[in-house]
């Protein structure tokens, strides 16, 4: 809107990341060789609405003609000597910059069409949202503003409700300006160029994962103006005790925007998996009187993602939810695709729903308040992404093992930080790729469960204090040794895959297994723990009646399933676990 600091905040944010600032009424100016005012004065706001119309898609669509006769600085330069480069794919983007436009430019059907061609090629279209009364006093200041020159209080605000819900709607983030300055709203625009988003679709909806700092600032933008129709009112934001900051962090953005906030705290880990948690939850929203405009944020690690999904898919036929990973292993895996579930006393996550949240925020500053233990378990999702369909992942991880492996979170340095993104982005592109198209895990999407198999048994039979990605880690190698049994891999393959986990502290061997099949164990009782290991890989969503079906790497960067196994070759991979 008028008076909101478009240029101001556009050329803060210009400034920091070094490249170059853009006004498009500046543009026509300088085209038309007249002045704004002068053009609505002599040819009227439809020929000055058509004019700005054709310089925005000249910035915007790379398939226009138009481009800006100054543009001539050398942007390789500006790059180099910017303070913080931002990580736009460039290769998508017709322009190198920040270009702010005019308020009634938004309106025009064809710029809106524009606007969401450059968001769906990577382009951030950002929303300053200003508060009326502050953003009044700065439009009328100048006395420059052709539409403010009569009654500027009423205009401004007719002018609001006519463009809030368009500009609302084309908006990739909306930024409320209230209380801050303009290095600080640059600031947030800077985080919000800065994260990496991945669409997944294949799904309804179709949704983002953004991944970055300051990323719960999309709340908002997810869940609906909650004085719109169709923005939700009432949230019920779903965490553990452990994340109690974050939450805090979440709830005073929702609150700050409107919506009705009711905090629910559950138990950490797989204890929070229960049909009593769900139950106990189901009652507080019944309580509460959520409809199917109210919203669900789930916050926290995988399980309580996991947990917060099934209670919104679960509740009323489905409602709306979002979910903000604040683990590695959440942000890598469990928060994207739509799995939702709880455990039973028969096995893990064999109850559930495949439903799809509006979005997930991976905010990466979380990562700085995890043990060391919970963020190198989080390495075992990533690894089976990088054995299963991207061999870059690998070499990331082989270059880096050092660091990763003596990492303290809470001293994560922003170097150490760009590795971790992109390991990160490079697994949930991974995993966008299986689940888009494959859904309902009826084909491709199986090859994610590489190393769980035999991974939630171990959860099961250790009673959940493995952790997942612990228990995954153990999972790949017996699969590589399931692999090289039936021919499928070599030695070299099997080695590789316990070096690439050792080296970033991960388990490789079962010490319980280990205890079972020792020198001291009787026939009977390795017998029986065979037995007891079997009848929990029976139970695993890919086993089709009583026939084993696993997923194996025959070479790096490609999966494939193993179907119907021997016994014995089942339980020879089971003892060189033990080893």
């Amino acid at each position: 809107m008028p008076g909101s600091g478009k240029t101001r905040i556009g050329r803060e944010v210009a400034h920091l990341l070094g490249i170059r600032f853009y006004d498009s009424d500046e543009e026509i100016e300088r085209i038309e060789e007249m002045s704004i005012a002068e053009i609505f004065e002599t040819r009227g706001e439809a020929e000055f609405r058509a004019v700005e119309c054709d310089v925005i898609a000249g910035f915007v669509r790379a398939d226009r003609a138009y481009r800006s006769r100054s543009e001539s600085t050398d942007i390789s330069s500006r790059i180099r000597h910017s303070q913080r480069p931002p990580r736009i794919p460039r290769s998508h983007i017709h322009f190198e910059g920040i270009l702010s436009l005019g308020g009634g430019a938004p309106m025009n059907a064809q710029t809106q069409e524009n606007l969401r061609h450059y968001a769906r090629m990577g382009g951030q279209v950002i929303y300053l949202n200003a508060e009326p009364e502050e953003a009044i006093e700065h439009a009328t200041r100048s006395g420059t503003r052709p539409l403010l020159k009569h009654n500027p209080h009423k205009v401004w605000m007719d002018l609001y409700g006519q463009r809030h819900e368009t500009y609302a709607q084309l908006a990739t983030f909306t930024l409320p300006t209230h209380g801050k300055t303009p290095r600080q709203a640059a600031n947030t625009v800077i985080d919000v160029l800065d994260e990496s988003i991945i669409h997944v679709s294949g799904a309804s909806p179709e949704y983002d994962v953004h991944i970055g700092i300051n990323t719960l600032q999309h709340l908002p933008d997810l869940l609906g103006d909650p004085s719109s129709k169709d923005g939700a009112v009432r949230v019920a934001l779903i965490h553990t005790e452990s994340v109690q900051r974050h939450s805090d962090k979440a709830r005073a953005i929702l609150r700050r925007t409107g919506y009705e906030v009711t905090e629910i705290v559950i138990p950490d880990a797989e204890e929070g998996k229960t049909l009593r948690v769900v139950s106990d939850v189901w009652d507080q929203l019944g309580e509460l009187g959520f409809t199917r405009s109210d919203a669900i944020v789930g916050l926290g690690g995988g399980a309580a993602t996991d947990v917060a999904g099934f209670i919104a898919a679960t509740w009323l036929r489905g409602i709306r939810y979002v979910n903000c990973p604040t683990s590695l292993l959440a942000m890598v895996d469990a928060s994207t695709g739509g799995k939702t579930g709880i455990n039973t006393e028969a096995g893990k996550n064999l109850v559930g729903s495949f439903y799809t949240p509006v979005g997930v925020l991976a905010d990466v500053d979380t990562l700085r308040t995890l043990s060391p233990r919970i963020f190198t378990e989080g390495l075992g999702e990533v690894v089976k992404a990088g054995f299963i369909s991207d061999p870059s992942i690998l070499r990331i991880i082989e270059k880096h093992a050092d660091m990763l492996r003596t990492l303290d979170p809470a001293h994560i340095t922003d170097e150490q930080m760009n590795i971790i993104i992109e390991l990160i982005s490079r697994s949930v592109r991974v995993k966008e790729r299986h689940v888009s198209t494959d859904l309902k895990e009826k084909g491709l999407r199986e090859f994610l469960n590489y190393g769980h198999t035999l991974g939630h048994a171990i959860e099961k039979m250790e009673h959940f204090t493995w952790r997942h990605g612990e228990a995954v880690a153990v999972g790949m190698v017996y699969a590589a040794e399931l692999a090289e049994i039936h021919g499928i891999v070599d030695r070299d393959f099997v080695d590789y895959t316990r070096d690439i986990l050792e080296s970033v502290g991960l388990p490789t061997t079962w010490s319980t297994l280990s205890e079972a099949l020792g020198p001291d164990a009787t026939d009977a009782q390795m017998e029986d723990f065979e037995d007891r290991v079997l009848e929990i890989m029976h139970r695993d969503k890919k086993a089709r009646g009583r026939m084993l079906r696993f997923v194996v790497v025959d070479e790096i960067g490609h999966a494939r399933r193993l179907e119907d196994p021997s016994e014995d070759s089942v339980i020879e991979a089971l003892h060189r676990l033990a080893s």
